[in-house]
């Protein structure tokens, strides 16, 4: 057995990895300025086209800004209580529906009083199988790309890759939709009834009907939550 002392390591030493000095980061408010001169210069050539396109060009802006702030996602919003189990996003698109009930119904019932045709009104489609093989499709497209079609498009806006190729096979899969929407509305869609709730409980009772029915969804999204932190 060898006598050799063994000498210790100094407690006191310093990993290499701490000892690197941190690169200062690089202010981002030089590449912010030339992005909203970008955007300004944009919108003013194409208000000067038209009004209409300009202010197009406003909304999504600001639309975009607000989506990629609040990280407000559908997808999120339905995957993230079955993955995390947190709602907080589920409970404010919950809040959205609610809100643009009132907005959407006020809309609607102000044109059906005048007797003019309401605005969305080509939008009351049938509900067939269409409706279920395209929600499926959907849901499980949208969960692997990472995000509906506003937030891949927000995303694609940070710089995120896997949402810019998703955008080539959404637009793929648009065209091939496109295509093929004659056989589906030909067998399937004209043949599912229409459903308007006005027309089934009257204009008042269409917006109580849908209200609790958001408001339920809202309570259980909380208890779930609630029921998830506690295990």
């Amino acid at each position: 057995m060898s006598d050799t002392p063994t000498i210790p390591r100094s407690s006191g030493s310093i990993p290499r990895s701490s000892s690197r000095s941190k690169k200062p980061k690089k202010s981002q408010i030089p590449y912010a300025f030339v992005v909203l001169a970008v955007i300004t210069l944009v919108g003013i050539l194409l208000a000067l086209q038209s009004s209409q396109l300009g202010f197009f060009w406003v909304t999504g802006c600001i639309f975009g800004f607000i989506l990629q702030r609040s990280r407000f996602c559908f997808t999120a919003a339905m995957r993230d209580p079955y993955l995390t189990g947190g709602t907080s996003l589920s409970r404010a698109v919950l809040i959205a529906f609610a809100v643009a009930t009132l907005g959407f119904a006020a809309i609607k019932y102000a044109f059906f009083l005048r007797g003019l045709p309401m605005p969305g009104e080509s939008f009351v489609v049938p509900i067939s199988f269409a409706t279920i093989a395209g929600a499926f499709m959907f849901g499980i497209g949208m969960v692997i790309a990472g995000g509906c079609a506003s937030g891949t498009f927000m995303r694609i806006g940070e710089g995120f890759t896997m949402q810019m190729l998703a955008v080539v096979f959404f637009i793929i899969g648009s065209f091939w939709g496109a295509r093929d929407m004659g056989w589906w509305t030909e067998k399937f869609i004209v043949h599912g009834p229409r459903v308007f709730l006005p027309d089934v409980f009257g204009w008042l009772g269409a917006v109580v009907v849908q209200l609790v029915f958001i408001a339920v969804l809202y309570i259980l999204a909380t208890k779930w939550e609630n029921r998830k932190n506690e295990l």
